[in-house]
């Protein structure tokens, strides 16, 4: 056999001229695959494999070697799924008789916690509307509602007046999977909802009809990504320049309610979790708090 460094890097232009042909794959991502199959061909190359010769047992101390540099599980299952092509073409190319990667599991990725705010922060940005505008009005029930019930953002945007009980104080959700929900509205939230609907969304529909509770100034509902960027004006407004994401009142519901001693199932029927192990995270977030 030729050099192994040179023999992996003619095996790695075949493949990468193969991908590009029956894939169409963009430049980046060429590069990426590049990089990583020649990553795995450099550390072989020093050990006098090829890339073609390489068994499990290689890719296994090649992956031990990479979680020892501390490199993220992330990139490293990026890497896997590139090789995995990799050793899948030099099989149907008969080239080699069995994938090495065929016994490798994917690296775990450790979910990353929420973002959430301060009991303090919160009270800053539920502030910050103007109370006197229709557009303030709208915004301010919002927020409310959002930390008052942990809502999505898409079940927020997407309310319709019928879902709302101001009497008894609770709001119908129908959430992922067509799974109804009833989620109290607390006495803040309430009020500010109750404002809203008497004064200023009337304001915005300008004489118009919409069942839409928060209704846009087109007298439609609102998007995900406008809300957001309403989110991110009061922030402005209040002061707050830590990370925000559209969840960000959801979390705080969530990690508000466990620093306060809420049972957590508690908490999941009033997130709408399936599975208990979701709302689990939040516990994590409550602790390092």
């Amino acid at each position: 056999m030729s050099d192994p460094l040179e023999h992996s890097r003619q095996l790695i232009d075949r493949f990468l001229d193969v991908v590009w042909m029956e894939r169409g794959l963009s430049d980046n991502t060429l590069a990426s695959y590049r990089r990583d199959l020649q990553a795995l061909g450099d550390w072989l190359g020093q050990r006098g494999v090829a890339l073609d010769a390489a068994g499990s047992v290689e890719l296994q101390q090649y992956l031990a070697d990479r979680h020892r540099r501390k490199l993220s599980p992330r990139s490293t299952g990026r890497a896997l799924s590139c090789l995995r092509g990799f050793y899948r073409h030099l099989i149907r190319d008969n080239l080699i008789d069995e994938d090495p990667t065929a016994l490798i599991d994917n690296p775990r990725l450790g979910r990353p916690l929420p973002k959430s705010l301060t009991e303090y922060d919160v009270e800053r940005l539920l502030a910050a509307p103007d109370k006197e505008s229709p557009l303030g009005q709208r915004d301010k029930a919002m927020l409310e509602l959002l930390y008052a019930t942990g809502l999505r953002v898409s079940e927020l945007v997407t309310l319709r007046l019928h879902q709302l009980n101001l009497r008894q104080g609770v709001v119908r959700i129908v959430g992922k999977g067509d799974k109804e929900r009833l989620v109290p509205l607390g006495e803040e939230a309430q009020a500010r909802v109750a404002e809203f609907v008497r004064q200023g969304r009337a304001q915005i529909l300008g004489g118009g009809q919409s069942d839409v509770l928060f209704p846009s100034e087109r007298r439609r509902a609102m998007t995900r990504q406008t809300f957001w960027h309403r989110l991110r004006h009061w922030a402005s407004v209040a002061g707050i320049d830590k990370p925000l994401s559209p969840h960000t009142l959801r979390h705080a519901f969530a990690t508000h309610l466990l620093n306060h001693g809420a049972d957590l199932r508690v908490v999941q029927l009033l997130l709408g979790h399936s599975d208990l192990s979701t709302t689990q995270i939040y516990t994590h977030v409550a602790q390092a708090r």
